[in-house]
């Protein structure tokens, strides 16, 4: 009875999301299924589908949310270094938004909401790189690179070893400030890595 109430409250799309994620977040986007999450949610197989279609339409979902956070997020960086850190403690915050998020075959392409929550996002990080000099389209790529990278290896692990305790977001920023440092043999004086 009650999940007919939180249903007709409008309430079972924001809990199939939270499930959604947390499924993600502990088994990634492969594992997710509809029929689960309406089993968890204590609804029909076909109640989810109400809100999103298929599988592909609630990870469509999941990752414009994510997108939205994304930019939120770096919309109160006060430099390109503050703003990979953001990059970085989004994805450790967000892990399963992050994970679905770059994950293109999981999504629809053509969805209108997600390419522009996307777009405002990219547009975010071309505009922090654009005063380092050089061609900003490469320094858009070398930043987002560094800054995705890290998160990635951090939310895989891989960093587990290297980081030995040490706090992630201080030990990017160590390394943000590394690769921006002006080039030794540059008249200009301008970074490395845009």
């Amino acid at each position: 009875m009650t999940t007919e109430r939180t249903y007709h409250h409008g309430d079972l799309r924001r809990t199939v999301l939270t499930a959604a994620l947390d499924v993600i977040t502990t088994e990634g986007p492969a594992a997710l299924s509809l029929r689960d999450l309406a089993r968890r949610a204590g609804v029909s197989h076909a109640a989810p589908a109400h809100h999103f279609k298929d599988r592909t339409g609630l990870l469509t979902v999941i990752a414009t949310e994510g997108y939205g956070l994304l930019s939120a997020t770096l919309a109160e960086a006060e430099s390109l270094r503050d703003l990979g850190v953001r990059y970085v403690r989004f994805a450790t915050v967000h892990p399963a938004h992050f994970q679905t998020m770059f994950r293109p075959e999981l999504l629809h392409p053509d969805d209108q909401e997600l390419l522009t929550a996307r777009e405002l996002t990219r547009s975010q990080l071309r505009t922090a790189v654009k005063g380092y000099g050089g061609d900003p389209t490469v320094g858009f790529m070398a930043a987002w690179s560094m800054a995705h990278g890290f998160a990635t290896l951090l939310l895989s692990h891989n960093l587990d070893g290297p980081l030995d305790g040490r706090d992630p977001e201080e030990t990017f920023r160590s390394l943000a400030n590394e690769m921006l440092r002006p080039a030794e043999n540059s008249a200009a004086g301008r970074p490395v890595v845009p």
